[in-house]
């Protein structure tokens, strides 16, 4: 069998989930397009930078430009109509393609691209009453797999029907384009599918994230092991794929810069800009970064990491900049201050050894932070499962950094894998090195110190150092997560790192009294501190599991805090939690 025939024969298959999903507008869709916008309270600092971060590139290339604007939906409209809302994603009108807020074009190899930022998965926007309120910086409403899938969908339906394909053709590259040029635009496609294809029907098979929730590490794992290190011309390593089962809710962004561990499960130092480089950098890679390191035996680390790589250094830095900047959002509602008041102490006495304010680690350049508790509360441990998988690492075999990561061998932690390639991309980068091999460690140090033009890089090396624990301890690790400082917790429903809880009020009872299922979308309510009961037409619903399954990953367990105050005591305590 060919190699279009072997990847378009499921495409039936996706031309109905495209139906479906076509018939199915997004819960921002469903709004009237005259409500009211309301920008929460997030500081003078934030409201100079916004638009910037809607569209900052940090290197994501998912599709040419062309290509996504040619493509059909499955009742014939353009895929692009309505800047994506259909998925929750949000309108900008700053951007001239039509892409909405946290999307963006950007040139790599001569091809214009389009990519992700940041925003598209921590900007949100919620409604209460007949207004809508943004909330940057916080976790997205999005339906980000659907998304995924429909132009897998959409991709498959344009190659395997050829009137679609000179329809695409004609679109993507002009009406009267020669015979050479359409057989070159189906053979770049073609492969193009091939790997996202292998990706999303793998990993995507018999899953449901629905809105405000995705697999983030699974998919890192899935991109960087899956798609990158093997043979060329593909690059695929279809047996390191594996489904992506463990979907958490996006995180917010405020303070996150503060933390001295982040990542849901604590696995990442930080609180400065050197350790924050390691953690982005992984995240582009998620999203659809290019990167295909080869074997270079006179570079230093013997491996070219940089030479075909789209991340862009320089937004990655920016982007970080743009996140200290944005503050937690004020409630912008009336609140009881005598309830306030008794809250407080009621958080002093039941929260704060875990969510307060205290002094973290010291990090370079000597950077404040907070401490971030990590802890084991009972809930679901799916994601510790993704954190210990393992994979082959293709034309990384042997890779390593001296002194940080040993040489990566077969069925290695996959997170071994990415902290190789993360470190490599950053050393090349930032570091021009001899042409002949440098492979002592000391050599590396002293050649750091020799470059005073690169300041603070110095403590780039002590910043590295901490990736050694990304896998150190995994096998026998605790299966606990971070416990943030909560300000701003109100603006972040679902709750738990899973989602699996509507909102506050729910979260202060015990799990066999929290909501077994519930839509997901913007309607928010007030009064519970969360997810409304009721949302807009198109809303998904989860079904969560209860304590006997800890690891579905929709789990609605653990964190049994505060649940054995009396009824008078919790609405004070939520009337508190809502002035954070």
């Amino acid at each position: 069998m060919s190699l279009s025939a072997r990847i378009l024969a499921p495409v039936h298959i996706l031309r109905f989930v495209a139906a479906i999903s076509a018939c199915l507008a997004g819960p921002y869709a469903a709004q009237a397009k005259d409500r009211p916008l309301v920008w929460i309270d997030q500081g003078k600092d934030w409201e100079q930078v916004r638009t910037a971060f809607y569209s900052q590139d940090q290197g994501s290339r998912m599709i040419p430009l062309a290509w996504i604007k040619a493509l059909k939906r499955a009742d014939g409209g353009s895929f692009l109509e309505g800047g994506l809302a259909r998925y929750g994603y949000l309108p900008n009108p700053e951007n001239a393609d039509g892409l909405p807020v946290g999307f963006h074009t950007a040139e790599f190899d001569h091809v214009n691209y389009v990519g992700m930022t940041c925003a598209a998965c921590h900007t949100r926007q919620i409604s209460v009453g007949e207004k809508d309120y943004r909330i940057d910086g916080g976790p997205a409403i999005v339906d980000f797999q659907s998304f995924l899938m429909d132009v897998d969908a959409a991709v498959g339906a344009v190659l395997a029907n050829e009137p679609a394909f000179a329809e695409f053709a004609a679109a993507a590259l002009g009406p009267g384009a020669r015979a050479e040029a359409i057989a070159a635009l189906r053979a770049q496609v073609t492969d193009w599918y091939y790997s996202y294809h292998t990706l999303m029907s793998i990993a995507l098979k018999d899953v449901n994230w629905g809105y405000g929730r995705l697999d983030a590490v699974s998919m890192i794992f899935n991109r960087l092991t899956g798609l990158d290190l093997g043979a060329s011309p593909h690059y695929v390593i279809k047996d390191n794929i594996k489904k992506a089962d463990a979907p958490v809710r996006y995180p917010f962004l405020w303070n996150a810069a503060k933390q001295d561990k982040t990542q849901w499960p604590g696995f990442s130092d930080n609180g400065s800009d050197l350790l924050g480089l390691p953690r982005n950098l992984g995240e582009v890679f998620g999203v659809f970064a290019i990167f295909h390191p080869q074997p270079n035996a006179p570079r230093f680390l013997k491996y070219d990491y940089v030479a075909n790589n789209s991340t862009n250094f320089d937004g990655l830095t920016e982007l970080e900049t743009y996140m200290k900047t944005i503050g937690p959002p004020r409630w912008p509602w009336k609140v009881d201050q005598a309830l306030v008041s008794q809250g407080a102490a009621l958080f002093e006495a039941t929260c704060a050894k875990c969510h307060g304010k205290r002094d973290g680690q010291v990090q370079f350049p000597n950077e404040p932070t907070w401490h971030t508790t990590l802890q084991d509360a009972g809930t679901d441990r799916r994601e510790w499962d993704v954190l210990r998988r393992t994979a082959d690492p293709g034309v990384l075999t042997g890779a390593e950094i001296p002194g940080l990561v040993k040489p990566l061998k077969a069925d290695g932690y996959a997170v071994d894998v990415l902290a190789v390639s993360v470190l490599g991309s950053i050393a090349q980068n930032y570091v021009k090195f001899p042409a002949n091999s440098v492979a002592g460690f000391g050599q590396w140090i002293e050649l750091l110190k020799l470059r005073p033009s690169l300041a603070g890089l110095d403590g780039l090396f002590q910043s590295l150092q901490n990736i050694r624990n990304l896998s150190k301890n995994l096998a026998d690790a605790s299966p606990g997560y971070e416990a943030r400082v909560l300000q701003g917790i109100w603006a972040a429903a679902p709750y738990l790192h899973n989602g699996s809880v509507a909102t506050l009020q729910d979260l202060l009872e015990r799990p066999e009294k929290r909501k077994a299922s519930f839509k997901v979308g913007p309607a928010y309510d007030i009064e519970a501190v969360g997810l409304a009961g009721e949302q807009p037409a198109g809303a998904s619903i989860l079904q969560t599991t209860d304590c006997s399954d800890l690891n579905s990953g929709d789990s609605r367990c653990g964190h049994v805090f505060g649940v054995d105050l009396n009824e008078s005591e919790k609405k004070a305590l939520l009337e508190y939690l809502k002035t954070l």
